[in-house]
């Protein structure tokens, strides 16, 4: 039984069992590969995408869960705040080894679209549980300070 699934704006059928993590329908089913495995669990963020909207860790949604969902993966990422993100993301050298930066690059997409102006504290409540083993979490924060300041203007 195929169960559809909206992701990215596009209408996708999916045939595999219900009770499949969401992470592994796009990752294997679909070949959206930039939605990373890190733990499993839901502790690392490297599996983050946006359900209606919200950071949602993708290891421990089903296929079930989402099928009455708006889904958008980092391949999908894409309006004023996204760009402004990836863009700061670039212009100040985040990534290190990448691994979880796809994660990293939703949580900060959501926050920013909730919290134009948003705190050092604002960062850090929004992007808890986003792991970086590179520890790249300074300038992460620069990045998304540098994105709010180029949508305010």
């Amino acid at each position: 039984m195929a169960i559809k699934l909206k992701i990215n704006g596009e209408e996708r059928d999916v045939s595999a069992p219900p009770s499949t993590p969401l992470l592994w329908v796009l990752r294997d089913e679909l070949d959206m590969t930039g939605t990373k495995f890190g733990c499993g669990v839901a502790s690392c963020g490297a599996c983050t995408i946006h359900v209606d909207g919200v950071p949602t860790r993708s290891c421990q949604l089903t296929l079930e869960g989402a099928q009455a969902s708006e889904i958008t993966t980092i391949e999908g990422a894409s309006g004023k705040v996204a760009k402004a993100v990836q863009d700061a993301w670039r212009e100040l050298d985040v990534v290190q080894c990448g691994y979880c930066q796809s994660g990293q690059i939703m949580s900060a997409i959501g926050l920013l679209s909730e919290t134009s102006k948003p705190t050092d504290e604002d960062i850090d409540d929004a992007m808890y549980g986003n792991a970086c083993r590179c520890a790249t979490y300074v300038r992460i924060r620069s990045a998304i300070h540098h994105a709010a300041k180029t949508l305010e203007g």
